[in-house]
């Protein structure tokens, strides 16, 4: 596994607050070589086969529920979490300025990940409602009257 921009990711997901730890990941995890455990995440670096899952992971660590993520031993399955899950990433691959084909890779998304590039890169976003109802991006109304850009900039990483 390169480290480039491995390091970076992980540099980014400690800074908002995410533990990542290198470990032992069991077999059959549902992302070869990265595992939630206790809030944060545990990766393999000889195993880790898609880097990139490192962010969206850590993007569902932190669109959970404050008040259970420290316990997460497990993503949440629910659509609405997964879609501003995406939008994380793909906000903090901006942030990284890192291509977004990293995070968003053909063995994952249900063959949907270049569907999820071309409309993001196109402006056209899902799961930023999410993002704005966990108070991580401003709304609408408070972008237009502040001038800020609503997306992807993020007002905080952690909901």
């Amino acid at each position: 596994m390169s480290d480039f921009p491995n390091a970076r990711m992980i540099a980014f997901i400690e800074g908002v607050g995410i533990p990542v730890t290198p470990g032992p990941v069991p077999d059959n995890s549902f992302l070869p070589g990265l595992t939630v455990r206790d809030g944060g995440i545990v990766y393999d670096p000889v195993r880790l086969a898609y880097p990139g899952d490192l962010l969206h992971e850590a993007g569902h660590i932190a669109v959970a529920d404050p008040a259970t993520r420290a316990t997460l031993c497990s993503v949440s399955s629910d659509p609405g979490e997964e879609m501003a899950a995406i939008a994380w990433s793909y906000a903090a691959a901006r942030a990284l300025e890192i291509d977004p084909a990293i995070i968003f890779h053909p063995h994952g998304y249900r063959g949907g990940a270049r569907a999820i590039i071309d409309n993001f890169n196109a402006g056209h976003y899902f799961g930023v409602p999410m993002l704005e109802w966990f108070g991580m991006v401003p709304t609408v109304d408070e972008a237009r009257a502040s001038g800020e850009d609503r997306y992807p900039q993020m007002r905080r990483w952690l909901r």
